[in-house]
């Protein structure tokens, strides 16, 4: 059940940044014998990714990680940029709401570990996965119900654009 300060938060989202490892994946990094990682994305973020930009909401990706998997993952399901490499995730805030016009309050982020908590604290709304660790769970808005890499960016979009509806904004 949403009480009526989230729905306030969620009405004001134009933008939803996300993080990848163990919010759009699982966490488990696959190795082949030649060394390549792979990595497991859920179908349904990627509709949730689809479903937002046809409502002018934006997705961002803010990884620490920096590999071909995720720029193939960012460039197929359309999302609008991806900061990978970033060690201080709270550092792209304010470069994402000048360039987007945007206030921190009309913000939302996904993280699931103690490397987000910078970006979790100053955000409009924030989230994390049923299992993301548990500091980040006492600092965040909203704890999802279903876990990394299984469709967690899609239970948040859901949110988003249920609001969007309620409120007939934008």
């Amino acid at each position: 059940m949403i009480n009526s300060n989230l729905r306030r938060k969620l009405s004001k989202i134009k933008i939803i940044l996300t993080d990848v490892d163990g919010v759009l994946t699982d966490g488990g990094m696959y190795y082949t014998k030649e060394g390549d990682v792979m990595k497991k994305f859920h179908a349904r973020d990627g509709m949730g990714v689809t479903l937002l930009r046809k409502n002018n909401i934006p997705t961002i990706i803010v990884t620490k990680e920096k590999n071909q998997i995720i720029k193939k993952w960012s460039k197929k399901m359309n999302v609008k940029k991806l900061y990978d490499g970033v060690q201080m995730k709270e550092t792209v805030l304010e470069k994402i709401c000048n360039e987007f016009s945007l206030k921190p309050s009309e913000v939302a982020f996904i993280g699931d570990d103690v490397n987000d908590l910078g970006l979790l604290k100053i955000v409009g709304f924030s989230a994390t996965p049923y299992d993301g660790h548990e500091i980040v769970k006492k600092t965040v808005d909203y704890i999802c119900k279903t876990s990394g890499g299984h469709a967690v960016f899609r239970e948040i979009a859901d949110l988003v654009l249920i609001q969007l509806k309620k409120t007939g904004s934008r």
